[in-house]
């Protein structure tokens, strides 16, 4: 049998009070005590006898420090003895042990000894399950944290860029063009004036582009977390800049889904957009929202050039570059699944699942906060 907890095994020391235990064959039976008498400070094994020199539970004795030896009468002969454990299946020795008498001194064999080991057997057994389960759950929440962590780092890098290559540039326009109209006001005032209104207008796009910014560190109003306001939102600034011509339909009721699904949501649709904005050169694009009891599906296509998958996904650097990688990290993240379709010449189509059942059930347990 496995033994899980035999690392956790140390060496004990002789206690006042303790019962010393002598215990014949190193068997299944024998190795199921050893392990769980090894925790117990009230319990000390001062002998095992074992025949068979591979049997499992020799090398946990050698381990603890237990005398081992091939003749069980030697520890019927051993002063400090409280009780004799019989877990050998002989026959012909449990018949001797019934013959053995001595004051203070109780045997344990047959029927008894065999359910005592099997009991425990299955206590160690089941926290080994209960053990591996654990390291399992850990493994995964490690993996969350991770892959969670990664997407916020992403996230923050996409924004800095936004601000750097936009809101930042517009700023340092803004104010080389009140640097010109200080020079001009006094030399050309008509040219000065003209300057001054280009700068307005270029200060109120600014505007435009810091709201910007901020609403995609905050897309959803935490006190109403609506959905579909903040994507009909996205949309119409998304066409602004961008000038491709968005076609957004939705059928469900958002009140279903959690806030952190809302969340993630809107990102990995964010992160799609981007993606086509960047690589697609595509002039029109299509996002369907399906909300339904069971299952939460969001597909997005675009008219675009496309690429060849299979080259795609044997070049990792391409697979980064064209932001699948971030995509399918946030569907997963949520419990879902995504995918990527794309030929050349024919567009793209991005396609994201998330079940809805399991994760409403788990909702009402945790009040909602997944």
């Amino acid at each position: 049998m496995a033994r899980p907890r035999t690392q956790k095994i140390r060496k004990k020391t002789a206690q006042a009070g303790t019962t010393n235990v002598a215990m014949i064959g190193a068997g299944r039976g024998g190795t199921a005590l050893m392990e769980i008498f090894a925790d117990d400070p009230l319990v000390q094994i001062v002998g095992v006898a074992e025949v068979d020199s591979q049997a499992p539970g020799v090398d946990l004795a050698e381990q603890l420090g237990i005398p081992v030896t091939r003749d069980y009468r030697k520890l019927l002969d051993m002063e400090r003895i409280d009780l004799i454990i019989d877990v050998s299946g002989n026959a012909e020795v449990w018949h001797s042990l019934q013959d053995f008498h001595r004051m203070g001194v109780t045997v344990i064999g047959g029927a008894s000894a065999k359910f005592m080991w099997e009991l425990i057997e299955a206590r160690i057994r089941a926290t080994g399950e209960i053990e591996k389960t654990l390291n399992k759950y850990q493994s995964l929440y490690r993996l969350y944290v991770k892959e969670t962590g990664a997407v916020v780092t992403e996230e923050r890098t996409r924004i800095a860029c936004e601000i750097h290559d936009g809101l930042v540039q517009s700023l340092a326009g803004v104010n080389f063009k009140l640097d010109l109209c200080q020079q001009l006001v006094r030399k050309n005032p008509k040219a000065g004036l003209a300057t001054i209104k280009e700068t307005k207008a270029q200060l109120k796009l600014a505007i435009q582009e810091a709201r910007q910014v901020i609403f995609n560190l905050r897309p959803l109003h935490y006190d109403k977390m609506e959905l579909i306001n903040a994507l009909t939102n996205y949309f119409k600034s998304y066409e602004t800049k961008t000038h491709i011509a968005t076609h957004f339909s939705v059928t469900g009721d958002e009140r279903i889904l959690f806030p952190r699904t809302k969340i993630f949501l809107f990102r990995i649709i964010q992160e799609a957009l981007n993606n086509v904005e960047k690589h697609a050169k595509a002039d029109r694009v299509g996002i369907k929202l399906d909300i339904d009891v069971d299952m939460l599906r969001i597909t997005i296509t675009d008219n675009g050039i496309g690429f060849d998958m299979e080259t795609v996904l044997r070049d990792p650097e391409k697979w980064d570059h064209f932001g699948i990688k971030g995509i399918l990290e946030r569907a997963r993240l949520v419990g879902g699944e995504g995918r990527v379709e794309s030929k050349k010449g024919k567009g793209t189509k991005v396609v994201v699942e998330v079940p809805l059942v399991d994760r409403k059930k788990k909702g009402d347990k945790s009040n909602g906060k997944n």
